[in-house]
């Protein structure tokens, strides 16, 4: 009888390690590929809605891309206006993702980690909540939130 307890306890716990592996596998797949931003927002810390300031890309800064890769790594192209022209500007860099927590961290070369909350993911959509470097804008002292959101 504990042989077969012992069993079922060793096949329930790969059984779950399996579907948290299933999850992880098609969330990275969702992430996978080129990203370009869509707007930053400033979010209120006090009521977690009130929208305080929102960056909308300028026509150079539309071309920006965010790639993720499947092993992990990422690339960020962005383009800057340089007169009548954009310049471009690429950095390579690493990332971990949880899917249990939806937390982001990425690393770019000659940068330290900066670490996101996945709000949104999807085949269309990517919504990051920064989790690092937030002040508060409007002197409330509550600290306001930036989100960043991508689209294919």
């Amino acid at each position: 009888m504990k042989k077969h307890l012992l069993l079922f306890a060793f096949s329930a716990l790969a059984l779950n390690s399996c579907k948290d592996d299933d999850i992880l596998l098609y969330e990275l797949d969702l992430l996978k590929g080129d990203w370009k931003t869509e707007k930053t927002e400033i979010i209120s810390g006090a009521d977690n809605t009130t929208v305080l300031n929102t960056d909308v890309p300028d026509f150079c800064g539309k071309k920006n891309i965010t790639h993720f890769d499947i092993d992990m790594s990422t690339s960020y192209q962005s383009f800057s206006t340089s007169g009548t022209m954009c310049i471009s500007n690429f950095i390579k860099g690493e990332y971990e993702y949880n899917a249990d927590t939806k937390e982001l961290i990425i690393e770019y070369d000659n940068d330290g980690p900066q670490a996101f909350e996945v709000v949104i993911l999807s085949s269309s959509e990517l919504r990051l909540k920064q989790k690092f470097g937030n002040i508060d804008i409007n002197g409330d002292q509550k600290i306001d939130v930036s989100y960043i959101s991508f689209i294919r």
